[in-house]
């Protein structure tokens, strides 16, 4: 590790090559130096801190890390990962080196975040918060992982938000059945709801569904794609999970409901879609139908979390309620039991009647 010393100015400069994220020889110079002892010592502090770090910026490194995770996402999944990058990432890391966004830096970050309120005086749930943070945190931890990045200064600071979202709502079949009778009405809007309630499918998994997807003899439907509408576009997609690929045995009556509904259509193919309408358009529908029927409003994936606490209560086990839905059996059992307070006093009788019984 040489140093030079300045004849016309009489000061001491370090001058020497290291290897940068890309692995790639630069040049480094720094001059000014006193002595020869501070020109060295400036050096090795510099070789610690920077050697094989990333020293670019954080928007620059966003560019890399969307060419190299953009095709390996789904791309609804990506338009909402860009977005939280663009609006709430760039604006504020941007122009900062990757290696020099610090915990300190993160924190002042989540502060801000933590502190925002948008006209209403509302701040941002929870659960955004945390998706905020685990985006920040994945950008840094593909650096970590793939371009010689030192630290991930996400980790080092720690989640903000938290993971579980607003309490879980639900219909009773009761209140289903009152909001079904109200969209009678609309045989379209009908038949979509019906395919929700009973049979539990996702909503992009519903306005992916096809003629060819009902097998009425032996009266199945198979989920095998999942269809959203980004920037303007129909894309069609494999399901959310591996597992969501399956095939749902359907009740009778819904068997019936589908037929007369795909024979209404006017020259409708095996492969067209049988819902052509927007998410928006079946969100506007429940607005409608739950005001009409007089329900509380429940999101459309609540219909989901309805079929699933009609089957826990019918008496289902977990499992055989996940391979229905499309879910992991843990996910099933830990995710659900609570919709159903009456079976803890159950078990609590129960105990009772053990303790008397043995003496205990």
């Amino acid at each position: 590790m040489p140093a030079y010393k300045d004849k016309a100015k009489g000061t001491w400069y370090a001058s020497f090559y290291y290897e940068d994220w890309t692995g790639q020889k630069v040049k480094k110079m720094k001059r000014g130096f006193p002595t020869k002892r501070e020109a060295l010592e400036w050096e090795r502090t510099f070789l610690q801190e920077k050697t094989a770090d990333l020293d670019m910026t954080f928007k620059s490194f966003v560019a890399l890390y969307t060419a190299d995770m953009k095709g390996r996402i789904k791309e609804n999944t990506w338009g909402t990962k860009e977005h939280i990058i663009q609006k709430k990432l760039v604006p504020y890391f941007g122009q900062r080196k990757m290696c020099e966004i610090n915990s300190k830096a993160v924190m002042a970050w989540q502060s801000e975040m933590l502190g925002y309120r948008d006209k209403n005086g509302k701040p941002y749930s929870p659960v955004y918060l945390k998706t905020l943070y685990n985006q920040l945190s994945a950008i840094f931890n593909h650096a970590v992982k793939h371009y010689k990045l030192k630290v991930n200064p996400a980790a080092q600071v720690g989640n903000m938000g938290k993971a579980k979202g607003r309490e879980m709502l639900f219909w009773t079949k009761a209140e289903y059945l009152k909001f079904a009778e109200a969209m009678m009405d609309k045989p379209r809007s009908y038949y979509a709801f019906e395919m929700l309630y009973w049979c539990g499918v996702r909503e992009g998994e519903l306005l992916a569904l096809t003629p060819g997807d009902f097998d009425f003899e032996r009266r199945t439907v198979t989920i095998s794609k999942s269809y959203q509408r980004i920037k303007g576009q129909d894309i069609t997609t494999d399901p959310k999970t591996a597992k969501s690929n399956r095939v749902i045995q359907m009740p009778v009556f819904l068997c019936e409901e589908m037929q007369d509904y795909i024979r209404s259509l006017y020259a409708v193919e095996p492969t067209d879609r049988l819902f052509t309408v927007t998410k928006s358009y079946l969100h506007h529908e429940m607005d409608r139908g739950a005001k009409e029927a007089g329900v509380k409003r429940i999101r459309i994936h609540d219909l989901r979390h309805s079929h699933i606490s009609l089957l826990i209560d019918m008496g289902f086990t977990a499992l055989a309620i996940a391979d229905r839905v499309g879910h992991e059996s843990i996910d099933i059992t830990y995710r659900y039991a609570h919709l159903f307070p009456t079976r803890q006093v159950e078990m609590a009788d129960k105990l009772d009647l053990l303790k008397n019984e043995k003496g205990v």
